[in-house]
C-alpha cells in the first residue's frame, strides 16, 4: 500500500526551503497525526539531531513511522560533497552520510543522498565525478544493508547538479553496482523539469524505485501547480510501488495549510491512509 509522509526540517540554514513543517519535531508529529499522515521524513542538522530514544518515543506516541532521513545538511552546513576535488572533503562527506545512515537505520528508516552528491567541475570531469559517486554508492548501499533498509539516491534537476538529472540516467548509474541495496528517490518537482513524461519516467525506474517526493510542478504542495497526478498514480500502482509519497514542498501558504493541502491531494489520487 502506498503511504503518506510529510517533511520536517530541523535545519535553520534552509529556512524558507522546500520542507512543509519546521523546527519543532514534537509539534510536527502532532500535526502529522492530526491530519492523518502515516509518517514523517526528517531533515536534520546531523546525526546528533536524531536521538534514537527521543525520536522513537515521538513516533510511537503519535502512531507514525519514519519514512526517511535527509543528508543535505552535510552540504548546507559543512559544504561536504562525495565528488569534491579534495580527497579529505570526500572522506568527511562519506563519514557524514554513514553517520546519517546509522541514525536513520536505528529507527528503521533509509537515508537520502541528494545535494551531497555534488557536481563535476573545478578540475573534476564528469566521468571522474560519476566514478567517485558510483564508488560511494557501493559503500553506502552496503553500509545501509546492516539495518535492512535501502540507501536512497536522488537525481536532481540541472540547476542543482550536473551529474545525474534524469531517471533513465539514475537507473544506468545503479544497474552496474555490485550492491543491490541502492534505490532511486524520484522527486516529482525535479522530474517536472527534466522528464518529457513524468509517468513514463517512473515506469522506467521500475524495480529501482524506492521513494517518491510528492510535490507539484512549482514546488508548492500537490494540487497547487499543473502536475497531472492521474497517470502518475496509475503508473505507481502498475509497477507495484508500495513505499511513501513524501511531501517535500514549500510551506505554502503556511506549514499547516501546506500539510492539509498535501493530505487532501494524497487522498484524492491515492489510497486513503486510514
Amino acid at each position: 500500500m502506498i503511504r503518506s509522509a510529510v517533511t520536517v526540517s530541523l535545519v535553520p540554514e534552509v529556512r524558507g526551503g522546500p520542507f512543509v513543517l519546521w523546527d519543532d519535531l514534537a509539534a510536527a508529529c502532532r500535526t502529522a497525526k492530526d491530519l492523518g499522515f502515516d509518517a514523517v521524513e526528517i531533515f536534520a542538522p546531523g546525526p546528533e539531531g536524531l536521538d534514537t530514544a527521543t525520536v522513537r518515543k515521538l513516533l510511537d506516541d503519535h502512531g507514525l513511522a519514519l519514512a526517511a532521513v535527509g543528508t543535505g545538511a552535510g552540504w548546507v552546513k559543512h559544504r561536504l560533497a562525495l565528488t569534491s576535488p579534495e580527497p579529505s572533503v570526500r572522506d568527511r562527506a562519506l563519514d557524514f552520510v554513514k553517520a546519517m545512515i546509522d541514525a536513520g537505520g536505528a529507527l528503521g528508516a533509509p537515508a537520502i543522498l541528494g545535494s551531497m552528491q555534488g557536481r563535476h567541475g573545478d578540475g573534476i570531469d564528469q566521468p571522474t565525478a560519476l566514478r567517485m559517486l558510483s564508488e560511494a554508492l557501493e559503500r553506502l548501499g552496503e553500509h545501509a544493508a546492516q539495518y535492512r533498509v535501502p540507501f536512497l539516491y536522488e537525481p536532481l534537476n540541472r540547476y542543482e547538479t550536473n551529474l545525474v538529472t534524469r531517471v533513465e540516467d539514475g537507473v544506468a548509474l545503479l544497474r552496474p553496482l555490485a550492491t543491490k541495496n541502492v534505490r532511486l528517490l524520484c522527486d516529482l518537482f525535479h522530474m517536472n523539469i527534466e522528464e518529457a513524461d513524468v509517468a513514463a519516467a517512473l515506469r522506467q525506474a521500475g524495480p529501482y524505485l524506492g521513494h517518491v517526493h510528492f510535490v507539484d510542478s512549482n514546488r508548492r504542495p500537490a494540487g497547487l501547480g499543473h502536475m497531472d497526478y492521474t497517470p502518475i498514480a496509475t503508473t505507481l500502482y502498475d509497477v507495484g510501488y508500495d513505499g511513501y509519497l513524501s511531501a517535500e514542498a514549500f510551506p505554502y501558504p503556511e506549514p499547516v495549510a501546506a500539510a492539509r493541502q498535501t493530505i487532501a491531494a494524497f487522498r484524492r489520487f491515492f489510497r486513503s491512509p486510514t
